[in-house]
């Protein structure tokens, strides 16, 4: 995937250095993977939401964490470079931010929704934009190995 990228910013004559360029890779394939578990995650909640009449947050709790074990497998496949002999320690702190992920998508997603009135689907937009934002930092820092 690296190379299909790296072709990509020569197509478009992007020039970066050699760190900016890595990151800016990274970023790129962390937006593929979470862009698929985004789609996971709104497709479930729609689904619960809309054909199942279950409760927005109640739905969001079940996509969320439908979608938190594709991305995590993802993420260390594709995205960081992780050391593979802490599998569990890694699978913690990933567990333990996408909790923390997770507890602020439900509190964003009650300000919009019961708060500010905000559509339930444009509220869950907003609510994953902010919460991506928020895995891509924390995942690097405390997930990939130096």
């Amino acid at each position: 995937m690296d190379d299909i990228i790296k072709k990509l910013f020569k197509l478009f004559k992007i020039k970066l250095n050699d760190k900016n360029e890595k990151l800016l890779i990274q970023i790129i394939k962390f937006l593929i993977v979470g862009g698929i578990a985004t789609i996971i995650d709104w497709l479930i909640y729609y689904i619960l939401y809309n054909y199942l009449n279950i409760k927005p947050l109640i739905s969001n709790i079940i996509s969320y964490s439908i979608s938190t074990v594709y991305n995590y497998l993802a993420s260390v496949k594709f995205v960081f470079k992780v050391n593979e002999n802490n599998g569990k320690r890694n699978f913690l702190i990933f567990i333990i931010f996408s909790l923390i992920g997770l507890g602020l998508s439900e509190l964003l997603l009650y300000l919009f929704i019961d708060k500010l009135n905000i559509n339930q689907m444009i509220s869950k937009i907003l609510s994953t934009i902010i919460v991506m934002t928020f895995n891509f930092i924390t995942r690097k820092k405390f997930l990939e190995k130096v």
